[in-house]
């Protein structure tokens, strides 16, 4: 089978392209997957160049989002012809990855994709898709409707933050956005956006320790001060879900949200969370969280252009998602 495979060929020395490679058999309990349609991420990216933070076995198959059809099985919940996803996990990483024809994963990583979503349209979605659906679900579990007041979706121009606006509009939130992007307000306010504050502004704005109550809930993408900052603004019993670092790991904030407030923060990890949730959230996805506004952005590539597209990525040039068509 063809497959885009990372070698290492010396000390910090890698080289990525395709190759062909055997077809996998399962063990007890796994399944092959012949792959329709995989998607690009910044850590397929990072793997590719042999980031010992993502990966560290070679040779390796990149791509940590997958969906086709059950090739082979060796578990009774999963027959062959039915239609799969998987998203995290270890694949990807340091289990061959949903670059290729076929993959082989564990039977406890995979979801059953909705007839109602097409392969390349849970792709589109993806790990990105997934963590903007579990955050906002945290929100409402929590008590966050529309009617409580807007919804502050920062790094909005990313992945998740995109989608995070478009569902959370499509649903009937009202979505303020940040972005450190001034050219992209047009696009945020066509998937749903009602006001796009912009990054700098925004943190040189929030300079007290508490800021006015705005906002019934957060959808953080970023962390960092961005994060300390919108935690001021949050009304009371007010919610935010926290799900990325590209602005920084560190949190510097106070506790005056969390005690005055009654302000909560909610992790959000779509990589080991349970399987249940994963489905549950994939249900809504392709049903009435369903949203079109990324299409105009989404960009399919095949095998032979994924070399390409990750030195966009690597080097910030990238625009938009990428959806790998592997096999109709």
């Amino acid at each position: 089978m063809k497959a885009f495979l990372v070698e290492k060929i010396g000390d910090k020395e890698f080289t990525a392209d395709i190759k062909e490679i055997a077809i996998p058999k399962c063990a007890e309990e796994e399944i092959v997957i012949k792959v329709t349609y995989s998607s690009l991420n910044y850590k397929d990216a990072l793997s590719s160049v042999g980031n010992p933070g993502v990966t560290r076995k070679f040779p390796h198959v990149t791509g940590i989002d997958v969906a086709g059809t059950v090739y082979e099985s060796t578990s009774n919940i999963f027959k062959p012809g039915e239609r799969v996803l998987v998203t995290g996990y270890d694949m990807g990483m340091n289990t061959n990855g949903g670059h290729a024809e076929f993959v082989k994963v564990p039977a406890s990583w995979v979801a059953r994709i909705p007839d109602s979503i097409s392969d390349k349209e849970i792709m589109t979605f993806g790990t990105a898709g997934l963590t903007a659906a579990l955050s906002i679900n945290e929100l409402m579990a929590n008590g966050v409707k529309p009617e409580n007041g807007p919804v502050l979706v920062t790094g909005a121009t990313g992945g998740v933050g995109s989608i995070a606006v478009s569902i959370l509009s499509k649903i009937g939130f009202n979505v303020v956005a940040i972005s450190g992007k001034e050219e992209k307000i047009d696009y945020l306010k066509r998937i749903g956006a009602s006001e796009v504050i912009l990054r700098d502004t925004f943190n040189e704005e929030s300079k007290k320790p508490m800021m006015s109550e705005q906002y019934a809930g957060v959808v953080d993408t970023v962390g960092g001060e961005i994060l300390a900052n919108a935690l001021k603004y949050i009304k009371y019993d007010g919610v935010a879900t926290c799900c990325g670092l590209t602005s920084s790991h560190e949190l510097n904030t106070n506790v005056f949200p969390f005690i005055l407030r009654g302000v909560r923060l909610i992790g959000i990890d779509s990589v080991e969370c349970k399987l249940e949730k994963k489905q549950a959230a994939w249900e809504k996805i392709a049903s009435k969280w369903k949203v079109h506004t990324l299409d105009s952005i989404t960009n399919e590539i095949s095998l032979n252009e994924i070399k390409e597209a990750y030195a966009l990525l690597l080097a910030g040039k990238a625009v938009g998602r990428y959806v790998v068509k592997i096999k109709d």
